[in-house]
């Protein structure tokens, strides 16, 4: 005779399967490096993005595209000094006479120690026109 006796809930117990040790060092490590990774280049990103924010906002000035350069590189670094930018310096940045206007041209670089011997190194270029209306085309 073949019974099946149901006392309660008596299954087969499973293994309980989980991370090791191991694989979390593993993962805390790869995780850590990605992060360390992100905070270098996190400012060099947020640079950019307030050079382009500057930029733009210079092309929303009304008259800039009849204002003289010197005039132009002026407000342009007074935007950046608000945003705290330490790499764009007087000689990365180019204003070209266009039909319209100007045509500020911002190109820089920015390296940054990674680990050891090796270095990050982020190369920029922003260009904006910058019109006689004072909007963008």
């Amino acid at each position: 005779m073949n019974r099946n006796l149901k006392i309660g809930n008596l299954q087969p117990k499973r293994k309980q399967g989980g991370i090791t040790l191991m694989s979390f060092v593993v993962v805390l490590a790869v995780v850590g490096f990605a992060a360390y990774i992100g905070m270098k280049l996190f400012p060099m990103y947020q640079e950019y993005y307030s050079v382009r924010t500057a930029a733009k906002s210079l092309a929303a000035e009304p008259g800039v595209g009849d204002m003289d350069p010197s005039k132009i590189q002026d407000l342009f670094f007074r935007r950046l000094y608000i945003s705290y930018s330490e790499n764009v310096k007087a000689e990365n940045v180019k204003i070209e006479r266009i039909d319209s206007g100007w045509n500020l041209k911002v190109n820089y670089e920015v390296r940054r120690p990674l680990v050891g011997n090796l270095d990050v190194v982020g190369v920029f270029d922003v260009s904006q026109d910058l019109t006689r209306r004072g909007g963008t085309d």
